[in-house]
C-alpha cells in the first residue's frame, strides 16, 4: 500500500526513501511491542526524526499490531501532517516538542502497558514515581551507576494537548529526563534512536513491576 501523497514526489519537502526506512523499522518493532500487549485496541503512537523538520508518526486510530508502511506519516514539528490527507494522532505535538527541543532525540514511543496505567493511578498523587537503587537504572543513558535515583513525574490527563506539552515542556527545565507517566493514560520514553528508545521502554516497563510488586508487601 502507498503513501497518498497531495504533493508530486519530486516536490516532497522529505526524503521519500528515509521515510521508507523509518516506516519498515516502527512497524517492526511497534508490532513486538504490540504483541506484548502494551498497545491495546488502537492505542498508543510511534514516531522517528526524519530530519531536522519532519518526523515519521503513525496514523491515528489504526490497530499496532497490523501495521503497513502506509500506516505511517509525516509531520513538521510543529505538529502539522505534510503532503499528505492522512490525520496523525490527537498527542503528536507531545512527539514533535521533543525533536524540536532536543536535537539528539531520534525516536518517541507512547504505549499504554497495564503496569504503566496502573501506575500512573497509584501515583498520581505524589505527581511523580522514585526509583532508587535498582540496578536497571543503569539501561538509561547518562547513567552508569545503581547508587542513584530517578523520580519519572506523572501527569495529570489533560485533554487539551498544547497545555499538556506545556507542562512537559517545563519539566524538561528540571534536568535530564527519559520519560513520564499520564494519570489513566501510558507512558512516554524516547532516546537517540529506536533502539535506545526501547531499551529506556522495556527498563520503564520492568521499574514500575517491581515499585507495584513492592507495593503488596508493604501494605
Amino acid at each position: 500500500m502507498g503513501f497518498r501523497y497531495t504533493l508530486p514526489m519530486t516536490t516532497l519537502p522529505y526524503s521519500a526513501d528515509r521515510l521508507h526506512e523509518c516506516a519498515l523499522l516502527l512497524i517492526e518493532n511497534v508490532r513486538e511491542l504490540a504483541a506484548r500487549g502494551w498497545t491495546p485496541a488502537t492505542s498508543s503512537n510511534f514516531s522517528m526524526r526524519l530530519d531536522e523538520r519532519h518526523a515519521a508518526i503513525t496514523v491515528s486510530g489504526r490497530d499496532k499490531a497490523k501495521l503497513v508502511e502506509s500506516d505511517v506519516m509525516v509531520v513538521d514539528l510543529k505538529g502539522h501532517a505534510v503532503a499528505t490527507e492522512l490525520q496523525p494522532s490527537a498527542e503528536t505535538l507531545l512527539h514533535t516538542q521533543l525533536y524540536a527541543r532536543f536535537p539528539g532525540v531520534g525516536c518517541v514511543l507512547h504505549t499504554h502497558s497495564l503496569n504503566q496505567t496502573i501506575a500512573s493511578r497509584v501515583y498520581a498523587g505524589s505527581g511523580h514515581i522514585r526509583f532508587e537503587d535498582y540496578e536497571l537504572i543503569k539501561a538509561f543513558r547518562g547513567q552508569n551507576t545503581h547508587n542513584t535515583l530517578m523520580d519519572v513525574p506523572v501527569l495529570p490527563n489533560n485533554q487539551h494537548i498544547p497545555n499538556l506539552a506545556a507542562q512537559v515542556d517545563v519539566l524538561f527545565d528540571g534536568g535530564p529526563l527519559w520519560g513520564y507517566l499520564i494519570e489513566g493514560h501510558g507512558m512516554y520514553t524516547w532516546g537517540t534512536d529506536i533502539a535506545e528508545a526501547r531499551r529506556h521502554l522495556e527498563a520503564f516497563e520492568f521499574l514500575l513491576s517491581c515499585e507495584l510488586e513492592m507495593r503488596k508487601f508493604h501494605r
